[in-house]
């Protein structure tokens, strides 16, 4: 986020503060690392409750109330009933074994969670060792100094050390919805390490209150204050009004997928009934009836599917976020695969936001870098007004280059600042994109008001004649075309009538042109080949700047879009909304554009059908960033206030994070539907299995116990190995998602299906002809169960990819599908070799050619399934 002057007169598509942010002095030093620990330790971390938050015991009891866990109390208690007590133990083993894992796997998920509550916080700009950082809000202490700037979220209760036209919204505390002024409590009566105390909101609120409060929103000015109070020990903490940062739930998803479970509940409901009284009818026992009903309910029981949503959407965050992006609302992942344009912004975006000054243009002299040489006495005139304007503690890049540059041609920039008093800091108006300090000079007592903007605003400012424009702007466009950002300096004379009552505007000062100043900010490395991957996914990028129109163009160029039409914000003003929605279908560069313009030209392209991705960093862009269908923010030069407004934050402000999130959010979604798929698949043969021998006469080869080892495959699978794999090759050579298809698509569920009949006609084929070769019922069983689990991993390696061969399948790397497959192989040889393990499966003696038979069936149907799938996947593209 950007404290100083210099960001606000950088047009129109960056705008971040009205004021100069105030001098920090030898008193504002701030609180050592050592301290500020020590009062961490003491006080706790300045945040609220989450209500949001699931502890440990939280997850276990909504485990417990899952209708898989209570299906298998249950039925342990039929064992009980029919007096098989060992049975009935490891069911209680099996049930306890599936908790852990859930538990294991949720709560990873929920501390994945709180990690990005905490990158999400508001941030804070403290004092820390006598050097302004950054820091998370949570990590505000007690004595802190913290800096205030518009667009920042106050991030605890503290009272203002100083303060240059502070304005704050404080209507979440007090209801107001007019923002009020804040004066600075005269420094002796409050020096650090004392504590005012603060009764309430109510009482010290209000206009001229040098009290600020935690959760409160800067809306124009500056300030440095003392906190008070942190915590629960804020205001915001005792009426306990938690703010919440990320969104864990998934409206759209979670919506499709309880529909999707419901389903499944009710056909699982009704065919357990069905099952129960058909097999009391025919065999004549309640409690084997019972335990027939439960396995069947367990099988067509989609339990995986709230547990993949919750793990899905987390993991999903926490996977981005590695890519250097906060996503901050969970639906974000689901529209990150169907964006059809990306607005960008240039600098520090596509751009590496280390800005160079590398020209200087005074009336009669030039000065360029590559000359290698001492600025003349003229250059030095420019580059001297340019510093006056510039805060004296700079954050802002251009305002560090003005003064790195002036420390090299000038000498000290201290010098210069302490030969003058700032009188006042006019920010930038909506009409005006210059801004100016008042300054007095120590020496001679004149005044002087040093302005720097759009090059523009500047000569509007001096009223030049039509031959000195002409001269300027020649000398403007020829630095622009090489990608050279241009800014105007002017200075003017204030009067003592001025001075005694400063004008409102600077329209009302009489400027002199003083020159201008370029700045050089190279395209950062990885943009090209960027826009190219975007261009290649079908998605637009259209670029939306403030800078002047051929400095856009060129850098426009060297990112690679289409560059040959660049519309400005003036013409856009003139434009109806059918001349500009037309204009947008060709046009991919917007030149000094204004928030307004921003958030007409989203509004246009959602018009036209459109999924509009939108950066921005300041508080005027936080409109266009909310209209969007995904507000990007930027992490490192964005306010709280955009930020807030966006549902990714982009840590590094770095282009090519937007594109790897986007790789990302498809790569999600294609991993979800390989899982509900997978789910669906393996159901079916299992529910068959649970029926089918009841329909034939034969004895159940599924019983509870059966089923709960297979969920304690299912589960992993479903939340861990297909979470983990890669994307597909072609994610980023597909277009973008229809944003209306539903999740689950009606031929994928064909072909999910079609898998799950296959398997239970090879399942019903080896039943049907061990059956008819009189294979003992234990043996039956043994031969049955160890095909399906086969089967079933070869479900699992089907469905890893959409299009990839099965040797793709086999050789593509997944550490946690290879770790599943063993630990499955290693419990079923147990279950198989092991006496005690045969008893409790209720399997037949180990034998070599039933594994043989096992084996075979397996490989004949993954042949067979990969078969189809190729024939499905060609004829039906749904890949």
């Amino acid at each position: 986020m950007s404290h100083s002057l210099l960001n606000i007169n950088m047009p129109p598509a960056s705008h971040q503060s009205n004021a100069i942010t105030p001098s920090v002095n030898n008193q504002h030093i701030g609180l050592t690392s050592t301290i500020a620990a020590e009062n961490l330790k003491r006080d706790g971390y300045n945040e609220l409750p989450s209500v949001n938050k699931r502890s440990f015991l939280r997850i276990a009891f909504e485990i417990i109330k899952e209708p898989m866990f209570i299906l298998l109390m249950v039925a342990g208690m039929v064992y009980l009933l029919m007096g098989d007590r060992l049975d009935a133990l490891f069911l209680l083993i099996f049930a306890c074994l599936s908790i852990a894992i859930t538990l294991v796997q949720e709560s990873r998920s929920e501390k994945v969670l709180e990690a990005l509550r905490n990158l999400a916080s508001p941030r804070a700009l403290v004092m820390r060792d006598g050097l302004r950082v950054h820091i998370a809000g949570r990590e505000v202490v007690r004595d802190d100094l913290i800096i205030l700037a518009e667009g920042d979220r106050v991030a605890a209760d503290a009272i203002l050390l100083s303060s240059l036209d502070l304005l704050l919204d404080e209507s979440l505390l007090t209801g107001e919805s007019v923002a009020v002024s804040k004066l600075a409590q005269p420094q002796q009566n409050n020096p650090a390490g004392t504590h005012t105390v603060i009764s309430s909101a109510k009482t010290a609120s209000g206009e001229g209150s040098p009290f600020v409060f935690a959760g409160s929103l800067v809306v124009r000015g500056s300030g440095i204050a003392l906190v008070q109070a942190t915590g629960l020990r804020s205001e915001m903490g005792k009426i306990g009004h938690a703010l919440q940062t990320i969104e864990t739930q998934q409206p759209h998803l979670q919506k499709q997928l309880s529909s999707l479970v419901r389903n499944f509940a009710v056909i699982g409901a009704i065919a357990s009934i069905f099952t129960v009284v058909l097999f009391w009818a025919l065999r004549g026992s309640w409690l084997q009836a019972i335990l027939g009903g439960i396995a069947l309910g367990m099988s067509m029981l989609p339990a995986e599917f709230p547990m993949v949503m919750a793990v899905f959407m987390a993991m999903g965050a926490w996977r981005i976020s590695q890519a250097r992006v906060l996503t901050r609302r969970a639906s974000s992942i689901e529209s990150l695969g169907a964006v059809t344009v990306l607005c960008t912004d240039k600098t520090g975006t596509l751009t590496e936001n280390k800005m160079t000054a590398v020209a200087i243009n005074s009336v009669t002299e030039n000065w360029h870098q590559a000359q290698n040489m001492k600025a003349s006495r003229g250059v030095q005139t420019v580059l001297k007004a340019a510093l006056l304007a510039c805060p004296t503690h700079p954050t802002d890049p251009m305002d560090m280059a003005v003064h790195q540059l002036a420390e090299a041609q000038i000498g000290a920039n201290e010098a210069s600042f302490s030969q003058h008093t700032l009188v006042h800091a006019y920010g930038l108006r909506p009409d005006l994109f210059a801004v100016a300090n008042v300054m007095i000079n120590t020496n001679n007592k004149t005044a002087i008001a040093y302005a720097k903007g759009a090059l523009e605003t500047i000569t509007a400012l001096c009223h030049l004649n039509a031959g000195q424009l002409t001269s300027i702007n020649a000398e403007a466009e020829a630095l622009a075309k090489n990608g050279i950002r241009v800014l105007g300096v002017a200075s003017a004379t204030v009067s003592a009538t001025q001075l005694k009552k400063l004008p409102q505007t600077l329209r009302d000062f009489t400027f002199e042109y003083v020159g201008l100043i370029g700045f050089a900010d190279p395209l950062r490395a990885n943009v090209p080949a960027a826009v190219a991957q975007c261009h290649a996914a079908g998605i637009r990028v259209v670029m939306i700047t403030g800078d002047y129109p051929t400095t856009a163009k060129a850098i426009g160029q060297q990112a690679g879009l289409e560059a040959s039409n660049v519309i400005n914000g003036d013409a856009i003003e003139t434009m109806t909304d059918e001349a500009l929605a037309s204009a947008l279908k060709t046009t991919c560069i917007f030149a000094r554009i204004r928030p307004n313009q921003k958030l007409r030209i989203v509004k246009l392209l959602k018009k036209q059908g459109e999924i509009v991705a939108m950066t921005g960093d300041g508080v005027n862009d936080a409109p266009a960033i909310k209209a969007a269908d995904i507000g990007i923010a930027m992490g490192g030069r964005g306010t709280d206030v955009a930020r807030e407004a966006s549902s990714i934050v982009l840590l590094d402000d770095d282009f090519g994070s937007i594109v790897k999130t986007i790789q990302l959010g498809r790569r999600i979604f294609d991993n979800l539907r390989k899982t509900i798929e997978y789910i669906i698949a393996v159901h079916i043969p299992i529910a068959g299995l649970a029926i089918l021998p009841l329909l034939l006469g034969l004895p159940l080869m599924l019983i509870p116990i059966h089923i709960a080892f297979l969920e304690m495959v299912i589960n992993p699978a479903c939340s861990i190995v297909f979470e983990a794999e890669a994307a597909e090759d072609n994610v980023m050579q597909r277009p973008p998602r229809n944003p209306k298809s539903p999740l689950v698509l009606r031929k994928r569920v064909i072909w999910a299906v079609t898998q799950g009949l296959i398997v239970l006609s090879v399942l019903a084929v080896i039943l049907i002809g061990a059956a008819y070769k009189n294979l003992p019922e234990a043996d039956m069983r043994t031969l049955v169960f160890a095909t399906l689990v086969l089967l079933n991993m070869g479900l699992i390696l089907v469905n890893r990819s959409f299009s990839a061969s099965l040797m793709m399948a086999i050789l593509k790397p997944n550490h946690s599908l290879w770790i599943l497959l063993s630990s499955v192989m290693t419990i079923l040889a147990i279950a198989v070799f092991w006496h005690p393990a045969r008893l409790l499966f209720h399997f037949g003696a180990f034998n070599w050619h039933l594994f043989v038979i096992a084996m075979i069936a397996s490989i004949f149907t993954l042949l067979i399934l990969v078969a189809v799938k190729s024939l499905f996947f060609k004829q039906n593209r749904i890949a």
